[in-house]
């Protein structure tokens, strides 16, 4: 028999320190990791939710009129938690640039900023969004103003690139291409001028065409500027990615109790596991259960009888039995992620009749999530 999820025993735990919320796009993330928190705070903790969604569904549910790139806390009527709940929704940019002058000194911070070169990679540079998601998570947690960070993630695999964002990032920033064509290097001062002026003038020309002389000159710019704080990048996104291993840190897979959303949710599993990531469980969000004993081919036979004299009582039975069909096939479809993953702790959560808009309602979905 699958363990069942226990989520206030989690969120309750003082050890349990970060709570990441993952899974596939449209599964209720932003929502599951708002009523965690939430409900982390009306339990006494001092709690805050980081999102990366730029939806504004979160700060709307939480009764703000929008989130920024600096924690805000909730404080609307009828929110009296024992706790704090606080919220923020990640800017890259800002985080980025915040980076900059926090560890590249003013007149250094000033020049980086302004070039176009860092313009250009610090919104759309590949694992710059992931990076940055490690950056902030590690800001929260050095503060140590909240007891918990509610972690929620970008949509679909991306949601666990930020484990290899650094890496790949400052491979690409690090990398012997962009040395070589960025400018002079420390030993024997083989940069583009230097392959230019030994005979390889074609080939400068070639890569000036394509990537442009200017964005050459602001990409060399930009590295020598950049040099003096490279190291200080790795080393807190090494310090982060520890952090996630830790034993305070706890992932939650959220999915939907469909094949797709599953098969996702089956993929972060094997991938948590794989980095000897700490997961705590699955969460299927938006189930169907039904609540009345009456199977799917009784209520069909006697919708039959009726048709002609009760359609009413008719259409209420046909849409018991579709009920009952989607329960089943839901079920069927947990059953073979729990064959698969028969270690994975799990709860359904069950589907509320409307979208989530307030407080009342992430109070609703935190209920289910511990029901």
């Amino acid at each position: 028999m699958t363990e069942r999820l226990d989520v206030d025993a989690l969120i309750d735990d003082p050890k349990t320190r970060i709570v990441v919320c993952c899974g596939s796009g449209g599964v209720g993330k932003t929502t599951t990791a708002a009523a965690l928190a939430l409900r982390a705070a009306e339990r006494g903790r001092q709690t805050v939710v980081l999102t990366i969604d730029p939806a504004r569904r979160l700060a709307q549910a939480l009764g703000l009129r929008e989130l920024g790139n600096h924690p805000r806390q909730v404080s609307v009527a009828g929110f009296e938690p024992k706790g704090e709940l606080w919220a923020m929704m990640l800017d890259m940019r800002r985080t980025f640039d915040d980076m900059v002058r926090t560890h590249a000194g003013p007149e250094r911070a000033e020049a980086l900023l302004a070039n176009p070169f860092y313009q250009t990679i610090s919104t759309s540079f590949s694992g710059t969004q992931e990076y940055m998601a490690m950056e902030k998570l590690g800001q929260l947690a050095a503060t140590d103003e909240w007891d918990l960070i509610v972690v929620d993630t970008p949509p679909s695999r991306s949601a666990l690139d930020f484990l290899d964002a650094p890496n790949r990032l400052s491979s690409a920033l690090d990398g012997r291409m962009i040395r070589l064509l960025t400018g002079p290097a420390k030993a024997g001062g083989w940069g583009l001028r230097k392959v230019v002026s030994t005979g390889f003038s074609i080939f400068a020309k070639a890569v000036s065409t394509i990537i442009g002389g200017q964005l050459l000159a602001d990409a060399s710019a930009f590295m020598q500027a950049f040099d003096s704080m490279f190291g200080g990048f790795r080393e807190r996104a090494r310090k982060t990615a520890e952090l996630l291993r830790s034993e305070g840190t706890s992932f939650l897979v959220v999915a939907a109790p469909e094949p797709d959303a599953l098969r996702e949710a089956s993929y972060f599993v094997e991938r948590l596991g794989g980095e000897n990531m700490p997961l705590a469980g699955l969460v299927a969000n938006r189930t169907h259960p039904v609540l009345a004993d009456l199977s799917a081919t009784a209520a069909l036979s006697a919708a039959e009888k009726l048709e002609s004299t009760a359609p009413l009582a008719t259409a209420v039975l046909q849409l018991h039995a579709d009920r009952v069909a989607l329960a089943e096939r839901e079920k069927r479809l947990l059953a073979r992620f729990t064959r698969a993953h028969p270690g994975v702790p799990l709860v359904e959560v069950p589907a509320l009749p409307s979208d989530v808009h307030d407080i009342a309602g992430l109070r609703e979905i935190g209920d289910r999530l511990a029901s």
